[in-house]
């Protein structure tokens, strides 16, 4: 059973979040499916992204509404629940854990993937499997040691990215209009291939939403999260746009990325600086997405922790904190079991997962916004508060829909069995439908506020 007087350690501030946020999102992550979106949008990687910070946008300002109404650490979970109920509640929550458990997945992949690339002669199995040791032991040792961590990891790939941009402009810089508009220039027949590569790239900006998993590890997280969300996306939007654009100067022949589009971006540094480059991108960018695995797992961990204080997953297992430590112990111990996936999963078929229950939780998200602040306010709205509470979250719910709709077919072929076994598992809960999940009360949700 859960401790009654173990919580938490509110030791997070604003700078704290955002350095988490861009951990998550991994400033060089852009280059985990950059061959892949690259070949998908035929050479416009700069507009996929730009589309994809558009839906974001709109989503991070509900994500910023309901962080101030209900901080808690189950995020979209924990809004819906409390919002429109229990039974879609969990639905939500299902498909939330389906983006955030294949994130820790995708960067174990992706360190696989390089550091075997850097060293052929350790075997991708070894490496990914030392990895979730390592990042499991520190997340069980606690997020204050994993945030003084991303600070320094985020520097150090800024001081990369910093190096990279001067390079590619100083040797691929040109006055030539045609070259210069070639990345942002799109024709009425890539505009599927763009949407469907923006659709992807969802997973690369889900660190601002990750922000909201800490609320209950924030001080003034009413005020702090909101500012952290914010931040956090215009500047991993910028730092995406510019690379990419950058990337596509250096090497516009997209079509050279086919044989094998994982390591694309080996062929950008190479290029860009010679073996060297390359080499130093492998160090910086296995860093970084070692960071990004720390905090995606940290997330997910206090997602099932959220759960399983509801009861609606195992209570003994997933809302057990160590009573020294304070942190989910078992819960990460579960998320390191699960990331052994990573051994057998391809890198494109789990970015694709990851946006289709990342989509899931935006849409609804936004739908709160709508219910908790519209349809349930007993207060009358300025012309503000219906911008802010209306129509801007309706614009986000239309936008994610669209980008939902334009993953491929095997996204969705997976993405549906995951749903249904979750309302299987639902039905079992609720005994068909005849009791309500299991939910922390308004007292215990205020206690844990304030």
């Amino acid at each position: 059973m859960q401790q009654n007087n173990v919580h938490m350690k509110r030791v997070l501030t604003t700078p704290a979040l955002v350095f988490f946020g861009l951990a998550y999102m991994v400033p060089l992550g852009i280059f985990t499916t950059y061959g892949q979106v690259t070949v998908l949008s035929e050479g416009h990687l700069p507009i996929a992204y730009i589309i994809t910070l558009s839906a974001v946008l709109f989503t991070a300002l509900s994500y910023c509404r309901m962080t101030h109404a209900l901080p808690l650490s189950g995020s979209a979970y924990s809004y819906v629940q409390k919002t429109f109920g229990g039974n879609l509640g969990f639905v939500v929550g299902w498909a939330q854990l389906l983006d955030y458990l294949f994130l820790p997945i995708i960067n174990y992949i992706a360190i696989g993937i390089f550091v075997h690339e850097a060293f052929p002669a350790i075997p991708m199995s070894v490496i990914i499997c030392s990895t979730i040791l390592i990042v499991s032991g520190l997340n069980i040792l606690g997020i204050r040691l994993v945030n003084s961590m991303n600070m320094l990891i985020i520097f150090m790939q800024l001081v990369f990215i910093g190096i990279f941009l001067y390079l590619s402009f100083k040797t691929s810089f040109t006055l030539d209009t045609e070259a210069l508009l070639a990345p942002i220039t799109l024709a009425s027949n890539q505009m599927s291939g763009v949407f469907g590569g923006a659709a992807i790239l969802c997973l690369a900006f889900l660190g601002f939403d990750a922000i909201s998993t800490m609320a209950e590890e924030t001080k003034d997280a009413r005020r702090a999260l909101p500012k952290a969300i914010l931040y956090t996306v215009f500047i991993a939007g910028a730092l995406f746009i510019i690379i990419s654009y950058s990337a596509h100067l250096i090497y516009p022949l997209w079509q050279d990325f086919i044989p094998n589009p994982d390591i694309a971006s080996l062929a950008v540094m190479k290029k860009v600086g010679g073996a060297m480059m390359a080499s130093s991108f492998i160090t910086a960018y296995v860093i970084g997405v070692f960071a990004s695995a720390m905090t995606s797992q940290a997330s997910i961990v206090r997602i099932l922790y959220a759960m399983g204080r509801e009861g609606v997953l195992p209570r003994p297992l997933f809302a057990y904190l160590h009573p020294r430590l304070n942190t989910p112990v078992f819960s990460i111990i579960f998320v390191a079991i699960a990331s052994l996936l990573s051994l057998i999963l391809s890198l494109g078929m789990v970015a694709s997962m990851i946006s289709f229950g990342a989509l899931i939780a935006f849409t609804f998200v936004n739908l709160t916004v709508i219910k908790h602040f519209i349809i349930d306010s007993k207060e009358k709205l300025t012309a503000k508060q219906y911008v802010t509470c209306f129509i801007l979250p309706s614009i986000g719910v239309l936008l994610t829909l669209w980008l939902w709709t334009s993953l491929d077919r095997e996204a969705f072929t997976v993405g549906l069995i995951w749903l249904g076994i979750g309302v299987l598992y639902l039905t079992l809960l609720t005994r068909g439908f005849t009791r309500t999940p299991p939910a922390i009360s308004d007292d215990e949700v205020n206690m844990i506020i304030n």
